[in-house]
């Protein structure tokens, strides 16, 4: 009896690492498909690994199997699938026609992500605020490279000699982003949902119905969407706070 209670708990806790190693799989698919010049493939392996990437911590605490292997293991799997893979497929799709600038800047975005992932991982442990994260997060940088893979098909063709010069600027605006101090939010606490739930239920319906009704185009609008509301919270409203009156 001891040892089949042992047998499946070392399988619950192999469960949320094979959403990783599915996560870590789709990101070193989409290196290859990059390679290979199926950009819109390797795009939709990051975004993949996203989901994968979603449900790993879903699972581990809803099992109740979290541990502090799967926290580095995930984050070696968040390196490969959001760091390295979008920087070398924007590399291949759009830089390297800039050369030894197209190589740096993909290699600062994927350098920026390693850092990211370190300091979030100091910052965990040490007990840091789950309301915001401190920088964008490296899922959230690399989804949107992936994202763009699919959006530039709505562009005009006279702003097609544009989307290198916008992918240099974004590549490495992401990759300064996620080193930055911008605040993201988690959306792991749950008090302004609680507090506003028809609004959010509401907001919740029409981003769900603008995403099924053209995922390519919404897509890309709602990460980069969530790239601007961080800087103008950070920038913007809390400047405002700090300089409100105190009153009782």
């Amino acid at each position: 009896m001891q040892e089949n209670k042992y047998l499946v708990r070392r399988g619950i806790y192999i469960l949320p690492n094979l959403f990783t190693t599915a996560s870590l799989f789709t990101g070193f698919m989409a290196i290859i498909w990059a390679a290979d010049g199926r950009f819109e493939w390797s795009a939709m392996g990051i975004l993949f690994s996203a989901l994968m990437d979603g449900l790993d911590g879903k699972v581990a605490r809803l099992t109740g199997t979290s541990s502090e292997f799967g926290v580095q293991y995930d984050s070696l799997a968040d390196l490969a699938a959001f760091g390295i893979a979008p920087g070398f497929m924007v590399y291949a799709w759009m830089l390297n026609v800039y050369g030894r600038t197209g190589a740096a800047m993909a290699f600062l975005f994927a350098t920026c992500g390693a850092l990211r992932l370190a300091r979030f991982n100091v910052a965990a442990a040490g007990g840091a605020s789950k309301k915001f994260f401190i920088g964008l997060p490296i899922p959230a940088a690399g989804c949107t490279l992936a994202a763009l893979v699919f959006f530039v098909s709505y562009l005009p063709e006279f702003m097609g000699g544009v989307v290198p010069v916008f992918c240099l600027f974004l590549t490495g605006l992401l990759g300064v982003l996620m080193v930055s101090r911008v605040r993201y939010y988690s959306f792991k606490e749950y008090g302004f949902l609680r507090t506003h739930r028809y609004r959010s239920m509401v907001t919740a319906i029409l981003l769900f119905s603008m995403i099924m009704a053209d995922p390519r185009l919404f897509g890309f609008l709602l990460f980069f969407g969530y790239i601007i509301v961080g800087l103008v919270y950070t920038f913007i409203l809390l400047p405002k706070k700090a300089h409100l009156p105190f009153t009782q």
